[in-house]
């Protein structure tokens, strides 16, 4: 048992080595980029470019203009100011109208969903309820009819004089 526990002579313990980039195991990998990465480089290198030159153009285009009406802006707030606000208020009222709609219709939805899936089951409990009170008013009434015929048949034997006296 205990030859067992030791390592035997022939066996090889292999240690991974660690090497390069910091020795975090990091290998570079022995081959290039293939051909299609090469192709999207290309190919996406020039629309960046010019989607980025764009913006640039852009946010040059919005700065000039804003420098240009900003005294326009000045002369005229005492009237675009309230204007600002006032369209502010309404599109905020449209927004939290259309959010109420929203949520009321979500809510709606909500409750007849859980209906559609609680009746059912609630139905089939009300169906087995009313089956077993069925068949236990039936036991019911043939124990009484039992009891009602018996009873029927106990006067008439007393006066044949069939049964003796308890």
């Amino acid at each position: 048992m205990a030859d067992r526990d030791r390592p035997q002579p022939h066996q090889i313990q292999v240690h991974p080595q660690r090497g390069g980039f910091g020795d975090v195991g990091f290998k570079a990998p022995q081959r290039g980029p293939s051909a299609s990465q090469i192709l999207a480089v290309v190919t996406l290198l020039p629309v960046g470019g010019s989607l980025l030159a764009l913006a640039g153009l852009t946010l040059a285009g919005s700065l000039i203009g804003l420098a240009l009406t900003t005294p326009l802006f000045i002369i005229c707030s005492p009237v675009l100011v309230p204007a600002a606000v006032l369209l502010g208020l309404a599109v905020t009222g449209i927004l939290s109208s259309g959010a109420f709609g929203l949520t009321g219709l979500s809510s709606l939805s909500w409750v007849l969903s859980y209906f559609r899936q609680r009746v059912p089951e609630s139905m089939d409990y009300a169906k087995r309820s009313l089956q077993d009170t069925a068949v236990t008013l039936g036991q019911k009434t043939k124990e009484v009819g039992e009891k009602i015929q018996t009873k029927a048949q106990e006067p008439g034997r007393e006066q044949t004089g069939r049964e003796t006296s308890k």
